[in-house]
């Protein structure tokens, strides 16, 4: 049998990327996986190629939250894993950030991820598993990215209180933190093409291994932190990043 047969499970930003990869593995194992996003085209041809359901809901906007947990309720009653997965990338340096890609950022990958936990507390089931999709950023200090960093920072901080409040309910709560993957999050920054290559392999040369991640192998690691094999892991954060984290991203 495999390991969430039985289990419903919901991947935020779950069109694209880590979050498409996440669902297909999750479906693999079992589950019935519940996929989101803002876009209702993106959305629908996502789990029409899956073959998972597909819900519209923007993060940011709290009654569509409230709309989205309503139905799921409706469609599946309660809620077994939840990968919060949404999130935007906006690089810029200090001394240039603007006040619009301070409120995107912090709240879509902090508040947004704060209260889709919020809203889906209620049909979680005693026992469920949450994972939030963080960044090694968030420790790495690398140029042009502290609104993302912090954001993430802010993440994971509240992951390990999460997990220490919920811990009477037996859910768990861990955070994910990726090195650099190949995602399409990177093609919405606005950098040039040119730049984003160069971008690519300046970062590829710094990570130990030699090479970007896949979302597959993101999407792994989120299954397993979804399973019973991790019933005694809580609070964790989970470096998947080549060994870039050891080998820190400097200066010039």
């Amino acid at each position: 049998m495999s390991k969430l047969t039985g289990k419903v499970a919901i991947v935020t930003g779950g069109n694209s990327g880590i979050g498409y990869a996440s669902a297909a593995a999750l479906k693999e194992e079992g589950a019935q996986v519940v996929i989101t996003g803002r876009s209702a085209e993106k959305v629908q041809e996502a789990a029409s190629t899956l073959g998972v359901t597909g819900l519209v809901a923007d993060v940011l906007d709290l009654n569509a939250l409230d709309q989205l947990v309503a139905q799921v309720k409706a469609e599946f009653g309660t809620v077994d894993v939840l990968f919060v997965n949404a999130g935007v990338f906006e690089p810029a340096p200090v001394g240039q950030i603007s006040e619009e890609m301070f409120d995107r950022q912090m709240g879509i990958n902090f508040k947004g991820a704060v209260f889709t936990i919020e809203k889906f507390l209620p049909i979680l089931n005693d026992g469920a598993s949450i994972i939030n999709l963080s960044s090694v950023n968030a420790y790495t200090g690398m140029p042009n990215t502290g609104i993302y960093a912090a954001s993430k920072a802010a993440m994971n901080s509240f992951t390990r209180t999460a997990a220490t409040e919920l811990a009477p309910r037996k859910i768990r709560v861990n955070a994910v933190n990726p090195g650099p993957v190949y995602t399409p999050i990177f093609g919405k920054t606005g950098m040039p093409e040119e730049q984003l290559n160069g971008f690519a392999a300046a970062m590829q040369e710094r990570v130990p291994l030699k090479r970007f991640g896949q979302p597959e192998d993101i999407a792994k690691l989120v299954t397993f932190l979804a399973s019973d094999d991790a019933s005694f892991i809580t609070g964790g954060e989970y470096n998947i990043d080549g060994g870039i984290n050891i080998n820190p991203l400097l200066v010039g």
